[in-house]
């Protein structure tokens, strides 16, 4: 992106040179020559005013740092430069016909229509810095979504781990239930087997008491 906006640096600086060079030769020119150098500044300035298009462009797909500001000042920087450029070609384009003693109904004409050149001029500068600042909250609105898009990402990334945890320390929670509810059964059933033994115990202590009984009393 770098070397491409420097591209569009290197072709604007180019044509700011040759317009402020010919705006010049208009401001000193009382020939008929004027209508090419008009018609030349004129292209000039669509083509620096494209290129200022494409270098805004460019520095909306720079990141957001250091290198993107500057990218941003130098292109408010240019913009200034072009409007100045087209308020001295103005300027030197109205500049009456008795000024330069033209006998010509054509070249008299062609400085009655100064007014709509300007105008138009104008407006062409205007709409630049109106689609810039379009563009600029275009890039704004796409970013804050950017943002929340990654908010939400991330809120529901730590959803899930939270869910993901909660599910891991059920898994822990009902092993151990099952080891608990195993131990139980076990301790239940050897009450039981002591209970038992001790029944079986008794029993047998009871008969052999009985037993004892009965052999001493028929004796």
């Amino acid at each position: 992106m770098g070397t491409l906006f420097e591209n569009y640096e290197q072709q604007y600086s180019v044509l700011t040179a040759d317009i402020t060079a010919q705006i010049g030769q208009l401001t000193a020119s009382v020939t008929k020559d004027r209508r090419q150098l008009i018609s030349n500044i004129e292209k000039h300035v669509e083509e620096a005013q494209e290129l200022l298009e494409q270098m805004d462009l460019e520095v909306r797909e720079v990141p957001e740092n250091t290198k993107r500001q500057r990218c941003k000042t130098k292109l408010d920087c240019y913009r200034a430069e072009l409007k100045r450029l087209t308020l001295e070609y103005i300027k030197a384009r109205s500049v009456k016909q008795s000024a330069f003693g033209y006998d010509s109904a054509d070249d008299l004409n062609d400085i009655r229509i100064s007014n709509d050149q300007k105008q138009r001029l104008l407006d062409n500068s205007e709409r630049v810095e109106r689609t810039g600042k379009k563009l600029e909250e275009g890039y704004r609105v796409v970013l804050e979504t950017q943002d929340i898009g990654t908010q939400v990402l991330q809120n529901l990334s730590e959803q899930r781990e939270t869910i993901q945890r909660s599910r891991a320390r059920l898994r822990d929670t009902n092993e151990e239930l099952g080891r608990a509810s195993r131990i139980m059964n076990t301790m239940i059933m050897r009450a039981i087997q002591q209970k038992v033994v001790l029944f079986t115990i008794g029993v047998c202590f009871i008969v052999a008491i009985s037993i004892a009984l009965y052999v001493g009393f028929t004796q």
